[in-house]
C-alpha cells in the first residue's frame, strides 16, 4: 500500500509541485479520509444493538442491594449447546449443587455486536436442566438470563457461549 501511495505521489509531482496538482492531491487525500470516516460511522450506527438500561442513574441506585441479594442465592448458571439437536441447555444450581427451579425464566440469546439475530427461546425444565430449541450458527453468542427465585429475588446474568459447529 505504501509503495502504491509513493508511486502515486511521484507520478503527480515528477515535474514539480504545482498549485493545481497539489490541490488535487489534498482534495483526494482528505476525500479518502472523510469517505472512510463516514463509512465507519455508518457501520457503527447500523449495528448498534441499543442501550442496556433506559436510565443508568436510576439503575445504579439499587445495584449494590440487588447484587448482594443475587450473590446470597449462591446460584451458578452454566450454558451448553448441542448443535446436532439444536438444543440450548441452562443448568442452574444452588450453592450445594442441586438444581434450582425458578419462576419467570426469560432468556434473550443474540450476537454481542448486533441485535438482528436476537431471539427468546422457550425453556422447559426437565431432569434438572432448562432446555430450549434454538438454531445457533457458529460463532460467539451472548445470553441475558433473568429469573426469579421462589422468594421473589431477581437474578440477572449475562453469559457468553461459543458455538463451534
Amino acid at each position: 500500500m505504501l509503495c502504491y501511495f509513493g508511486g502515486l505521489v511521484w507520478l503527480l509531482f515528477r515535474n514539480g509541485i504545482t498549485g493545481p496538482r497539489f490541490g488535487a492531491f489534498m482534495v483526494a487525500t482528505f476525500g479518502l479520509i472523510i469517505a472512510v470516516n463516514v463509512t465507519m460511522a455508518y457501520q457503527a450506527n447500523s449495528t448498534f444493538p441499543g442501550l442496556e438500561v433506559d436510565n443508568s442513574y436510576v439503575a445504579s441506585q439499587s445495584f449494590d442491594a440487588d447484587a448482594k441479594a443475587q450473590r446470597a442465592l449462591g446460584w451458578t448458571v452454566t450454558p451448553s449447546y448441542d448443535g446436532a439437536q439444536s438444543a440450548l441447555d441452562l443448568t442452574i444450581t444452588d450453592a450445594a449443587g442441586a438444581p434450582v427451579v425458578v419462576r419467570n425464566l426469560m432468556v434473550v440469546v443474540g450476537r454481542p455486536t448486533e441485535a438482528k439475530d436476537d431471539m427468546q427461546p422457550r425453556f422447559v425444565f426437565q431432569d434438572g436442566v432448562y432446555r430450549a430449541v434454538a438454531a445457533l450458527n457458529p460463532g460467539k453468542w451472548m445470553m441475558h438470563v433473568e429469573a426469579r427465585a421462589p422468594d421473589g429475588t431477581l437474578f440477572r446474568q449475562r453469559l457468553n457461549i461459543f458455538v463451534t459447529s
